[in-house]
């Protein structure tokens, strides 16, 4: 009998140490490559971290073109692959068409939410994580006027340029923000040359801090904004060190950690369908501060953004969702 219960409690085991390693994690990025130093960089790198930790391989496809996410999804689905992680709202069409199609198949997207029982849908508060960068911005400025690049001009992205504004305008009366996009189409996000351009002609227009929210445009924005002896603010990723000493801080936006997690959920049978939110709360926004731009940032700033992010996490500070009311207050 006792031989028979360590048996039977063995091949538990066993088959729950199966069952647990049973997954072949995939991940499709956004166009702009996964080496953009912003979005889907920080997608790879919760990959990345995910793979150093378990030893578990994932299956990686960067799209040349939109058309190529059907096919490209259709394929790590048909090759059962689970879950398959999607950087990127512009997914959606295509996981709504293709996620029925495999009822068995844990899917996940970035920065959309589709609908369905097999998808586990995460996105995140911008907006708080921009409103403490542009409080940063706001008591940086010594012209009183910054900046705001967005990449494609969508409801996304103005949900980070509104955050940003109310940041910047709660430093004191008279600041001023200027704000742009690169484009209308995806290509916007992989423009540099042009995203140089719209921040040189910012800076003529008396900006001297700079954020963008544009992926691999942004690089151009960083760039420029430092040739001409300005203050650069990066997104998604910790871009302090692209230009070091002058960026001020980069508005980071956790998607690493979005993928790494739904990687390890899978693995550890602990997978949720649904909806996930992350803000400043649950550490899913935030802003960078190392040996890039600690000497940046005095301590009056430092606890001015920390007395405004407590507020935000204590619910004392709401900040504006571009998404849900499509005007900005500020």
């Amino acid at each position: 009998m006792k031989k028979t219960i360590l048996g039977l409690f063995a091949f538990s085991m066993m088959s729950a140490t199966a069952l647990a390693a049973d997954i072949k994690p995939a991940i499709i990025y956004d166009l702009g490559g996964k080496f953009d130093k912003s979005f889907n960089e920080a997608a790879f790198n919760g990959a990345e971290k995910f793979k150093a930790e378990t030893g578990v391989e994932y299956r990686e496809f960067e799209i040349a073109n939109d058309a190529q996410r059907e096919q490209a999804l259709r394929r790590f689905a048909s090759d059962g692959n689970s879950p398959i992680v999607m950087a990127g709202f512009n997914w959606a069409a295509s996981l709504e068409k293709i996620a029925p199609e495999y009822p068995d198949t844990k899917f996940a997207i970035i920065d959309m939410v589709v609908d369905k029982p097999n998808v586990k849908s995460i996105v995140f508060k911008e907006q708080e994580g921009s409103y403490l960068v542009g409080v940063l911005a706001g008591l940086a400025s010594k012209t009183k006027t910054v900046g705001f690049v967005g990449g494609m001009d969508i409801p996304l992205i103005h949900k980070f340029a509104c955050g940003y504004v109310g940041g910047a305008k709660s430093t004191g009366e008279g600041v001023k923000v200027l704000e742009a996009y690169t484009g209308t189409t995806p290509d916007a996000w992989n423009d540099p040359v042009k995203g140089g351009e719209i921040t040189k002609s910012q800076i003529d227009q008396g900006a001297d801090v700079i954020y963008h929210a544009a992926g691999g445009t942004g690089v151009g924005v960083l760039q420029a904004a430092a040739d001409a002896g300005k203050l650069g603010i990066g997104v998604d990723s910790n871009q302090n060190m692209l230009q070091p000493g002058k960026v001020l801080t980069s508005m980071l936006k956790r998607v690493d950690v979005a993928v790494y997690d739904a990687f390890t959920a899978a693995k550890d049978d602990k997978f949720e369908f649904g909806v996930s939110n992350l803000g400043l709360k649950e550490d899913g926004v935030g802003y960078a501060l190392d040996e890039n731009n600690e000497a940046l940032i005095s301590p009056e700033m430092l606890e001015a953004v920390e007395k405004v992010k407590a507020e935000i996490i204590a619910g004392n500070l709401e900040v504006h969702d571009y998404m849900t009311d499509e005007s900005c207050p500020y």
